[in-house]
């Protein structure tokens, strides 16, 4: 199968991405390659997560010569950030999305799926379904995003500017989510439709608008392209179960949730900032899967 999975991640969350790692490989089948994006001094750390079918790659391969990491020390509130001459420094929350872009624009698979390192599969997930000629699901929530959303408004705008489309009308769809696909013929045309309307590089672009995000620029693109929008399938179904409070989940909790979660969740994301272990996350995952061997 021509498919491959984008895990951008970084040392904080080696722990998660080992257990989305084994996740994988227990779950996921149909797909090529599992693509690792590391910081380049991290990549020692990660070494270990490399298999036949997962690869880790160095951030740098996928960024332009000109954008530069400051220092480890020079941090503000713990985020990393990389400068350069053509815009004001950018934080690693920013090169997260130029190297997911970056990554299905330049990797040899033709469609992709995107997973952040919180993720967890623990439901079989057949990636064929994502293969051509079949139409891409396109996560989509239509009118979810009020026009004073702190975050997201400004993005919508952005968004709109980027791609050259009319100013945005609220409240907008959202193409927000934790497991992604995404389209490389698509990707690429995005891409240069950025440069087109701005006039220079994509990724310094997207530096100098700051209010960015990478799905909504892909959903808004394909969505308003007629060519592209022919070749995805909006849907508002999640295949992934999300939990967003910072308070850790006991074991039983997180078992109720994911035993009677609807059928078509095939993941679960504790969001990092969560302070349920990763521990306790495997532990539930392995009886899971152990009773599912029993059925089988």
């Amino acid at each position: 199968m021509n498919l491959g999975l984008v895990t951008p991640t970084y040392e904080r969350d080696l722990e998660r991405c080992e257990l989305l790692c084994e996740s994988v490989d227990r779950h996921v089948t149909s797909f090529s390659r599992h693509y690792l994006i590391v910081l380049d001094e991290e990549l020692p750390l990660f070494t270990k997560l490399n298999t036949a079918r997962r690869e880790v790659l160095p951030l740098s391969l996928l960024l332009p010569s000109w954008l530069k990491p400051l220092p480890r020390y020079m941090r503000r509130k713990h985020r990393r950030y990389w400068w350069s001459l053509r815009a004001l420094p950018v934080s690693g929350w920013h090169v997260q999305q130029f190297v997911k872009i970056n990554a299905v624009n330049l990797l040899s698979e033709a469609r992709f799926c995107l997973l952040d390192s919180d993720v967890v599969f623990f439901r079989p997930f057949d990636m064929s379904q994502f293969a051509e000629p079949n139409a891409l699901p396109l996560l989509q929530r239509p009118r979810a995003i009020a026009s004073d959303a702190p975050l997201h408004a400004p993005w919508i705008r952005s968004t709109h500017g980027l791609l050259g489309l009319n100013e945005p009308a609220f409240p907008a769809d959202d193409f927000i989510g934790h497991i992604i696909a995404w389209d490389q013929h698509a990707v690429r045309a995005m891409i240069e439709r950025i440069e087109h309307v701005t006039g220079c590089d994509w990724v310094e672009a997207l530096a100098r608008r700051r209010d960015i995000s990478e799905y909504l620029l892909y959903g808004h693109f394909v969505a308003s392209t007629p060519r592209f929008a022919c070749e995805h399938r909006p849907t508002a179904k999640e295949l992934c179960l999300s939990y967003w409070d910072s308070a850790a989940l006991d074991e039983s909790k997180i078992e109720r949730m994911l035993r009677g979660a609807a059928s078509r969740y095939v993941a679960f994301s504790a969001a990092s900032f969560s302070d349920t272990p990763v521990e306790r996350l495997r532990a539930v995952l392995s009886r899971l899967a152990d009773l599912e061997r029993q059925v089988a």
